[in-house]
């Protein structure tokens, strides 16, 4: 039995997931979570040492094990990862028992929001524009198809696009299950 007691965040990485998440959840009355500081959490180390050490191939198979468990909750708001689409198993999940809510941006706002970031491992490496612009080729189409509806968030400030979603919410006549 599916039901849409969970929102779920997905889109780029500097669209603003964690803190409109955070939002979200407060003004719903719903738990938050944030499937990378849930990995940073069980594992006691930070995403970044995770690519570094043991590499990409197993920090997906440690968020698909986090999301899994996650997806199973109700009435939760969970901010996931970036390329946290990339796995079908996770888009599985996702659509399962939730609302998807794509929360877009420009990657010149993704520039600007990540610029002093350390703890972003995909941008390590070469150009950061360059590299925000290939993971988008890759990544936008997985959000688009997954998403029960979008947000922009570009040049938005955490209210703004928590109320967007509250009312895009509100439209669908959505109201998570209280325990």
């Amino acid at each position: 039995m599916s039901d849409d007691s969970n929102i779920y965040l997905i889109g780029p990485m500097g669209s603003g997931k964690t803190a409109v998440g955070r939002q979200l959840a407060a003004e719903l009355g719903l738990e938050f979570f944030d499937s990378d500081a849930e990995i940073e959490s069980s594992t006691g180390v930070d995403i970044a040492y995770i690519f570094e050490k043991e590499g990409e191939a197993s920090f997906r198979h440690r968020e698909r094990e986090c999301i899994a468990n996650l997806t199973r909750r109700r009435n939760i708001v969970l901010a996931t990862g970036g390329g946290a689409v990339l796995d079908e198993e996770n888009r599985r999940n996702l659509t399962r028992n939730g609302t998807i809510v794509y929360l877009k941006t420009t990657v010149e706002h993704q520039l600007e929001r990540t610029q002093h970031a350390k703890n972003r491992p995909l941008l390590a490496d070469g150009e950061p524009r360059e590299s925000l612009e290939r993971l988008a080729a890759i990544r936008s189409p997985l959000y688009e198809g997954l998403a029960t509806f979008s947000v922009d968030t570009s040049g938005c400030h955490v209210r703004a696009v928590t109320a967007s979603v509250c009312k895009l919410l509100r439209s669908r006549d959505f109201e998570p299950l209280k325990n």
